[in-house]
């Protein structure tokens, strides 16, 4: 398992053998592993090198394990800088082969597949860390990794670089459990977002250069993307989202009034002193409904009966002047409520 981040099968079987006995010398490990005891002090030292293991003082020599959830967090970084290094030096090499040429990019390589979770997580920190102005996005179900997980590199660029992030999410994201708490976060960040009722792709624009587009297959997300470079495909597809943009309706999270009850019921939907002051609970609900959520999931969701769901959403429906459940959630995200 250990050879994905460049450890040998010597020095995994070794490491394991470390760990489980927490500090051993030579000596104790020699019954744990096929090697010699030349072999065996070798690869130990080779562990001590990369940090997978330390000496400890005294005679005979004792060694501890560095723990393996440390190992793993630092050589996987390791690797992940080492693919994107190698990912900018192969640009730069095509770059070089183009201006060579003199010719630009030919047809074939206008629009590139990507290939495997590894590649493809790479390619979107690239593309973040790559753009110069702005990085627009089209968010809809399903996910490859955990939508409530949020976007580290985005987080990153707007604190350090003030990189402009505008996102449309489709409605139906904003029912998935977590999810819309994490929009919040990246809207109270500097996130620009927007929700539509039918998006039609997942995609994410580096400026004008770049854009990635999730390969759908039979209505499941595989684990490949078209990177298309400058093209008139790029053209259309920045041309889509800013269509898109114009009609989606804009997401703006509401002073927070939290009420501090224990009890779930025991939160008011709106204030009626202060329609605008909404909790975390009221603006969940709100975007469960313009993610045209039911009743039963959203009692799920939010831990409450379907009884207070019902009293809740026709509260809301009756301040809204909305004659549907759907309708009183855009109408809410219209207001600025969220």
């Amino acid at each position: 398992m250990w050879h994905v981040v460049g450890v040998s099968e010597a020095e995994e079987h070794v490491y394991e053998a470390l760990t489980r006995r927490r500090q051993a010398t030579a000596g104790d490990l020699l019954g744990d592993v096929a090697l010699s005891r030349a072999q065996l002090t070798r690869t130990l030292g080779r562990l001590v090198d990369r940090g997978l293991a330390s000496r400890l003082s005294g005679r005979p020599t004792r060694y501890a394990a560095t723990p393996p959830d440390q190992v793993a967090t630092v050589l996987i970084a390791e690797r992940e800088r080492d693919l994107l290094r190698l990912r900018t030096h192969a640009d730069q090499l095509a770059k070089e082969l183009r201006q060579h040429d003199g010719t630009g990019r030919h047809p074939a390589e206008l629009v590139e597949v990507i290939e495997g979770p590894a590649n493809l997580r790479a390619t979107l920190v690239r593309l973040q860390r790559e753009a110069r102005v702005q990085i627009r996005g089209l968010d809809r179900p399903p996910y490859l990794d955990n939508p409530v997980s949020g976007n580290t590199e985005e987080a990153h660029q707007l604190a350090n670089r003030g990189l402009t992030y505008r996102v449309i999410y489709d409605r139906s994201a904003l029912a998935i459990p977590g999810r819309m708490a994490e929009i919040w976060r990246g809207i109270q960040s500097g996130e620009r977002a927007r929700v539509a009722s039918n998006v039609p792709m997942k995609m994410m624009l580096s400026d004008n250069r770049l854009a990635l587009i999730p390969v759908m297959t039979g209505g499941q997300l595989a684990d490949a993307a078209y990177l298309v470079h400058p093209s008139s495909l790029l053209d259309a597809v920045c041309e889509l989202f800013e269509a898109l943009w114009e009609r989606a309706v804009a997401i703006n999270r509401a002073v927070v009034n939290r009420s501090g009850a224990d009890h779930p019921d025991a939160v008011e939907l709106i204030a009626e002193s202060h329609p605008g002051q909404l909790s975390d609970r009221d603006t969940e609900l709100i975007g469960l409904l313009a993610g045209g959520a039911t009743d039963e999931r959203i009692a799920r969701t939010l831990g409450w009966s379907v009884r207070t769901v019902h009293r809740h959403v026709h509260r809301l429906m009756t301040m809204v002047g909305a004659e549907t459940r759907f309708q009183a959630g855009m109408e809410a995200v219209r207001r600025g409520w969220i």
